[in-house]
């Protein structure tokens, strides 16, 4: 009996020593960005005018791993990662396509994946910077050796935001958002940034400053609420200088005044509510809401708003010394990605 105690404790024993040294090899390897980090900036051919339109989309392309026949098992569904390569590389080929078509000036991009075991290790940013002829600036958002959830784990992650353009640029850098996740769970999760570049206008003291951002999606609610406040601070006070400001992505919430389509069912994610009140003055929200900017992965896309969760969480901030001419989504039937890429198009005062 005494044996069988013993052997059963030296069990135990050992499977609390390996968690405690894997929790250890977490926080020692744990990503841990500084508040603001400058990033290197391509050098740009072409220079802003104010007397011409301006276009910018916002793209969440799911680490190209999200096609319409994808579940997500943090939305409700079963799918850890993509079940092959092929589908990486066809659904990145449809990406880049829609890129392409759009023709716009500023590309801010999310979910780009550089070297992760769900993307099987594709560099992404190479591959889009290349296929599509266009500088790129990269700031980390989820940088993690191994996450080690659910099963099978979700492994190896390195991806970001990127945003491409050949405009003249001046500056790039990082700015942290506010995370709500504690230690340990903070060791193996994402570390939320705003990318900030900045652009010099051609016979003006002026610039424009554009954020790409992908704000908190799986929290209790605080995360959006802190992160939220954070953006508003930041695009108050490029304002303040007199600068002409736009503010695009992912925001993981539901805009104020945005159409909404049917609630199908009452399980799966569930994205916040973002108000204008949340805005600070001179600004405002720029979407469109003909057509929905993501689907929900609790389940593959039925082709149907009335039998697919989806929601209008993608779109813009714009200060009001730029006029706002058109906001579109760009409708690929979720084809390629959970997300429909968003572009607007302004004039400058």
């Amino acid at each position: 009996m005494r044996k069988i105690l013993r052997a059963l404790l030296l069990v135990v024993l050992v499977i609390l020593i390996a968690v405690v040294g894997f929790i250890g090899y977490l926080t020692l390897t744990e990503y841990q960005p500084q508040p603001v980090e400058a990033l290197k900036i391509p050098t740009g051919k072409r220079e802003i005018n104010k007397k011409q339109d301006l276009s910018v989309l916002t793209f969440n392309i799911g680490y190209a791993g999200l096609g319409k026949t994808e579940d997500f098992f943090m939305d409700g569904g079963k799918t850890v990662e993509p079940e092959s390569q092929k589908m990486i590389k066809d659904n990145l080929l449809g990406i880049e396509q829609a890129i392409s078509e759009a023709e716009a000036d500023i590309n801010l991009i999310q979910e780009v994946d550089r070297d992760s075991k769900r993307s099987y290790h594709i560099n992404q940013e190479k591959y889009l910077t290349e296929r599509l002829g266009m500088n790129g600036v990269f700031a980390s958002n989820f940088n993690v050796n191994y996450v080690p959830f659910p099963i099978p784990p979700i492994g190896k992650v390195d991806s970001g935001l990127m945003t491409m353009t050949n405009l003249n640029m001046s500056e790039a850098q990082r700015i942290s958002l506010p995370n709500p996740f504690k230690w340990p769970v903070r060791t193996s999760n994402l570390k939320r940034a705003l990318l900030e570049t900045r652009f010099p206008i051609k016979d003006s003291e002026q610039e424009l400053v554009v954020f790409n951002l992908h704000l908190e999606a799986y929290d209790s609610g605080e995360g959006k609420v802190a992160q939220s406040k954070k953006l508003a601070a930041v695009l108050y006070n490029e304002y303040a200088k007199g600068n002409y400001v736009i503010a695009g992505g992912d925001f993981n919430q539901v805009f104020e005044g945005s159409k909404q389509f049917p609630e199908v069912k009452k399980e799966g994610w569930q994205p916040g509510n973002i108000q204008n009140k949340d805005l600070p003055d001179h600004f405002s929200f720029s979407f469109d809401d003909k057509y929905p900017t993501v689907r929900v992965l609790n389940s593959p896309y039925t082709g149907s708003y009335d039998t697919s969760k989806v929601h209008v969480i993608d779109g813009f901030i714009v200060s009001d010394n730029l006029k706002v001419e058109k906001t579109k989504v760009l409708n690929k039937d979720f084809e390629h990605s959970d997300h429909h890429p968003v572009q607007l198009t302004v004039k400058f005062k």
